[in-house]
């Protein structure tokens, strides 16, 4: 209860703030927007379904961009993290390219693919496919030697001793991946579809500053920020915690 005043008292905060600026017009209104008016371009777009259609476009894009780069990072991370040979070479240059934006994808993504809907999904890949490698690698790098042992000695082997012993010990370091992922595959999305004309969120972006709408820019910078926050509570939270749960490492974390 306290958190949800919080919550409210910090929200309320930052919207009186907001006005206050809006009305002391240190910006013209063209450059700095009223919470006014940014509601009403948000209602608008609700209203003409053109907001219901970008945020349905941008999810099935994401969902199938991030979905690739969940099963190739993962495995890519237990490949890297079981042989010493590919985490010297493959391992170096996936953390060299991990420093990359996204926005430094695009180039090629058009080359390979021309102005296309393979190549959005292409630099929302980029954007994921390597922190969640990263992570995988990092939590079974760091699974205690002793529980492996343990395992084997208890009769585990093969997928036995990953499923019950090297997933359940790694799963902080690959929910944190995952979680991680997801908000780099969110924002690499919003890049690529800035590309060319077509729907979705990143586009309805350019069509706002084309248009010279800072209402517009706004509302769906709210609109992008708002979905990635729901998506990581309603799915990445609860999915950590069943997990958690499921594996007995709830008391662990709670502490």
């Amino acid at each position: 209860m306290k958190k949800s005043i919080n919550q409210l008292i910090f929200g309320a905060g930052v919207l009186a703030l907001w006005e206050g600026l809006a009305l002391a017009k240190i910006w013209p209104p063209y450059l700095f927007p009223t919470p006014r008016g940014v509601a009403e371009s948000l209602w608008a777009g609700f209203a003409d379904h053109s907001l219901f259609i970008g945020i349905a476009v941008s999810l099935r894009r994401v969902v199938i961009g991030y979905a690739i780069s969940v099963v190739l990072g993962i495995l890519l991370g237990m490949l890297l993290a079981s042989n010493q040979f590919l985490e010297d070479t493959l391992g170096r240059v996936i953390l060299s390219l991990q420093s990359l934006p996204s926005a430094c994808w695009v180039p090629i993504a058009l080359l390979w693919f021309g102005l296309s809907e393979t190549a959005i999904i292409f630099v929302t890949i980029t954007g994921s496919l390597l922190a969640i490698t990263q992570a995988t690698k990092a939590g079974f790098d760091n699974v205690p030697r002793i529980l492996s042992m343990a395992g084997r000695n208890l009769g585990a082997k093969g997928p036995q001793l990953f499923w019950h012993v090297l997933l359940p010990a790694s799963l902080p370091y690959l929910m944190d991946g995952l979680r991680q992922g997801w908000a780099f595959a969110w924002r690499s999305l919003i890049t690529g579809e800035m590309i060319y004309i077509s729907l979705g969120l990143g586009q309805l972006l350019m069509t706002g500053r084309d248009l010279n709408d800072i209402n517009l820019v706004v509302a769906v910078m709210i609109l992008i920020a708002a979905l990635g926050y729901a998506v990581d509570g309603l799915l990445f939270r609860r999915l950590d915690s069943s997990l958690r749960h499921r594996w007995g490492m709830a008391t662990a974390t709670s502490k």
